[in-house]
Parts: structure tokens; C-alpha cells; sequence
């Protein structure tokens, strides 16, 4: 085992079915500087959110064991499909040791935001069929009136680099239209997936300017700074730290997608590599 100046100097862990979860990582990144960030991209199986929740369970279980083994001092979940399927059984599997999703502190801080108290959630099929968000928002406020609506087409124009222009906001508009044309409509949006905010800007021009949006990169970059802080886990490093990203299929196409939104000092493909999930142990 670590000791416990060791366990401060780990890496934190990351995992997302691709590049989504990297607005999870910026955000970390920029809130934490000093902290080694090692991010795995399961690439070779995206999108999760079309999987059932026996597949997306796996694929989360053979993605921890592999950084699990790499060592780190906590896993964040950076996947609103893998937190509502498999967060439980990943926190039985690796306790002691923290496993922190994005939807509790993406729910707290749409709850903190509505003013008319109509949160509308967009998010993948099988977020959006667990009922994650719901009953994450409920317990702020039972009083909350939600719309959730599925958006299976916006994580592979993510992946493909599709992030603007008319086609991909008319994509936006058939989904959203239906919800925003209420006479009470949303005035707090959650993008309940972590591709989504890279299409922030076209959610933006579709919903309009004075809606709220919610993504929770920004809000699970604090739940980590508050968990390192209470179990004495911050790197005492003073100066940047590591970075490495790995992923299970196709780097040169991630790293393509991955530099349009990413500000990277090094050149992200010196810190990118491919690995094999399908062999992990996940008993161990």
C-alpha cells in the first residue's frame, strides 16, 4: 500500500466513453493544476448510451479495474449513462477507495439555479430511462417540474467534430422545440451528457440566452477539490501536473476531435495511449 504522502501523489482517474468526459478533465484541470490526471476514453464502444445497463456495467467495471491498476487515489465517473448504471456497483466494488458521478452535483446545481422551478434535462436514452436525474433533482425540491428528453444523434456528432452550423442546430431544435414551446417553459436546461457542452453554443442559439444551462464539469471539479480536502488527499506538488489519456480505439481520430475544445500545452499526442479493456480482471 501507499503511504499516505504516496496515496497524495496518484493520479486522479477518469473514465468517459470518449471524448465527452474531457470537459469533466478540463474543468478538473483548471480548478486542481497540481493533481496528475490519468483519462481513459472507451472509444472502441461510444456511445454507452444506447447500451443496455448489463453492457454499460461492464464496460465501467473493466474501465475502473484497468486505471484501478495504474494506481489511483479516486475515480470520477465523467459519464452521466455509466454514473446512473453502474455508480453503486462501482462503489461497492472499489471501497474503501472514493468513486465520485457527475449527476448529483450536475442536479444540485440546476436546483440552486431554476428560478420557476421547470428544469428540462437532455441526455442519452439510457440516462434518460434510469430516472437518475429525477430523483437526484427531487430530492432538492420535490416540488420541481422536469421535461427529459433523449438525444441519441448529439454524442456521435460530437464524436465526429460536428459542433456547429444549421444542421446540427436544427438536430437541437427537433429535440428541444417540443419542450421550450410550453407555456411554462424550462428556464434551467441540464446537459445531462458530457458531450453535450460542446455543443453549448448551439444549444445557446436554439433555447435562447436566458436560459440556464447546466453542464456538471464545473460542479464535479469541486465535489473532487472537497473530497481531496477532507481525506487529505491533495498532491502537495507545486508545480503542473501529469497528464496522460488512454483510450481503446482510434487515438489520431480522438486526438482530432479532442484539440477542438481542449486547450493543451503539450502536444496531446505524446500523452495519448491505446490500450485493451477486454482483458481486464474485473474480480480483482
Amino acid at each position: 500500500m501507499p503511504t499516505a504522502t504516496g496515496q497524495r501523489q496518484l493520479p486522479i482517474g477518469i473514465f468517459d466513453s470518449g471524448v465527452g468526459g474531457l470537459t469533466v478533465l478540463k474543468a478538473i484541470r483548471e480548478l486542481l493544476p497540481h493533481e496528475d490526471l490519468l483519462y481513459l476514453g472507451d472509444t472502441a464502444r461510444v456511445p454507452y448510451g444506447t447500451k443496455s445497463n448489463a453492457s454499460v456495467i461492464n464496460y465501467a467495471l473493466q474501465a475502473s479495474q484497468h486505471l484501478y491498476g495504474r494506481g489511483i487515489k479516486l475515480l470520477v465517473i465523467a459519464c452521466n449513462t455509466a454514473t446512473a448504471a453502474a455508480l453503486t456497483t462501482l462503489q461497492d466494488h472499489y471501497h474503501p477507495v472514493a468513486v465520485l458521478g457527475v449527476i448529483e452535483p450536475g442536479a444540485k446545481a440546476a436546483s440552486e439555479a431554476t428560478r420557476n422551478q421547470h428544469i428540462a434535462i437532455i441526455a442519452t436514452e439510457s440516462t434518460v430511462q434510469s430516472g437518475a436525474y429525477e430523483q437526484a433533482l427531487r430530492g432538492y425540491n420535490p416540488a420541481i417540474t422536469l421535461s427529459s428528453k433523449a438525444c441519441p444523434l448529439l454524442v456521435p456528432l460530437v464524436e465526429e467534430g460536428w459542433l456547429s452550423g444549421g444542421i446540427v442546430e436544427e438536430i437541437i431544435n427537433h429535440y428541444l422545440q417540443p419542450i421550450f414551446a410550453q407555456d411554462h417553459k424550462p428556464d434551467c436546461l441540464v446537459l445531462g451528457c458530457t458531450h453535450f457542452p460542446l455543443l453549448r453554443t448551439a444549444i445557446e442559439n436554439v433555447v435562447g440566452k436566458n436560459t440556464c444551462i447546466i453542464d456538471s464539469a464545473a460542479s464535479m471539479a469541486h465535489l473532487v477539490e472537497q473530497h481531496l480536502q477532507q481525506q487529505g488527499l491533495v498532491n502537495p506538488q507545486q508545480g503542473s501536473g501529469k497528464l496522460q489519456i488512454l483510450v481503446t480505439d482510434l487515438p489520431n481520430r480522438f486526438l482530432r476531435t479532442a484539440n477542438l475544445f481542449l486547450d493543451q500545452e503539450e502536444t496531446l499526442a505524446a500523452v495519448i495511449e491505446q490500450v485493451d479493456l477486454t482483458h481486464s480482471n474485473i474480480g480483482a
